[in-house]
């Protein structure tokens, strides 16, 4: 048997001392793990849970007594059909704009990452500029973009026009509200396609290159699929954010559900309390349905790798943290 000793004269070694107290026997060592295990107390944690609680009932025991609120006139307006039809314009201008803004983001991404100087500049100057423009200036500029061009053609760059129609009839509000949208969405959701891409270790392109694959493909099959990790959650909060933009659009005459409700608090001056309400509301519930679809699709694109528990066992988690379950 070869023994190993330890030259306590070196630099650097630390001698070891003798522990002063007698080894322990199995009969010692079965009453230790006998003994129960007792858990920590937190009385702060507690102090200021109970506290948080004191102000959660009293701020929903003034928002349910409240005499302002006016809770039967919220429930007469919160499925009236000119609030639905809102809504459902909210849910269109929405859908689409994620669609075509999301689109326009992954080409704006790619031609960001391109070796053509002359895509990224374009690239460059488009995320610039419409990052740079509010968009409710955007909005009012599109809807009155019939001021500066009466008729729109489609033909030869500077030669003739082979197809000519009126910039009314094709500009509506609806029109001018999705592309105003569009527009800024791409703008932000090409840095988020952009972050996600280059969060992919370049050793995947290198590969991808070596087995001959083409680069449509190997962004498809290989670098896609992996930077939707990242970029999903991102952009989920964008499109959050995108729901809630909706609203500007009522400056175009386009009543959605902000609209809605603004017209109709204009016209019932004693109701405008009740009526932000039930914006507030249905945006809380578009918002909620949201980040469900979001959490789902996150979880969908993390197969493989890891990921956080779901909602139900981290809540049984701190059920069982707080000794209600086991």
């Amino acid at each position: 048997m070869t023994v190993l000793r330890i030259d306590s004269s070196l630099p650097g070694v630390i001698p070891l001392r003798p522990s002063s107290s007698p080894p322990l026997d199995a009969a010692r060592l079965d009453e230790l793990a006998a003994k129960p295990v007792l858990r920590q107390h937190h009385p702060g944690r507690w102090i200021l849970a109970a506290i948080a609680l004191v102000l959660l009932a009293q701020f929903v025991h003034a928002l349910v007594t409240n005499p302002v609120f006016q809770w039967p006139v919220f429930g007469y307006w919160f499925f009236r059909p000119v609030i639905l039809h809102g809504l459902l314009l909210t849910l269109e201008l929405t859908g689409l704009t994620a669609v075509f803004g999301l689109l326009g983001g992954i080409v704006l991404a790619l031609m960001r990452l391109s070796g053509n100087p002359v895509l990224r500049a374009i690239s460059w100057g488009y995320i610039w500029i419409f990052r740079s423009i509010p968009l409710i200036v955007l909005l009012l500029f599109l809807a009155n973009v019939t001021a500066l061009y009466n008729v729109l053609s489609l033909g030869i760059p500077f030669g003739p026009a082979f197809v000519t129609f009126r910039a009314t009839d094709l500009l509506s509000f609806f029109v001018v509200a999705v592309l105003g949208l569009s527009l800024n969405e791409a703008a932000y959701a090409a840095e988020i396609v952009r972050s996600g891409i280059i969060s992919v270790h370049h050793g995947q392109l290198e590969a991808a290159a070596a087995l001959g694959l083409p680069k449509a493909r190997q962004y498809r099959r290989i670098i896609l699929p992996q930077a939707a990790r990242t970029i999903i959650p991102s952009y989920a909060n964008q499109l959050i954010g995108l729901l809630k933009g909706t609203s500007v659009v009522y400056i175009t005459s386009l009543l959605e559900l902000f609209g809605v409700v603004e017209t109709q608090a204009s016209t019932n001056s004693g109701q405008i309390i009740p009526l932000l309400m039930v914006g507030t509301v249905w945006y809380i519930i578009l918002t909620s349905l949201l980040s469900i679809v979001q959490h789902y699709v996150e979880r969908y694109f993390s197969q493989g790798a890891q990921r956080g528990t779901a909602p139900a066992r981290r809540f049984r988690g701190a059920l069982r943290n707080l000794g209600v379950a086991r």
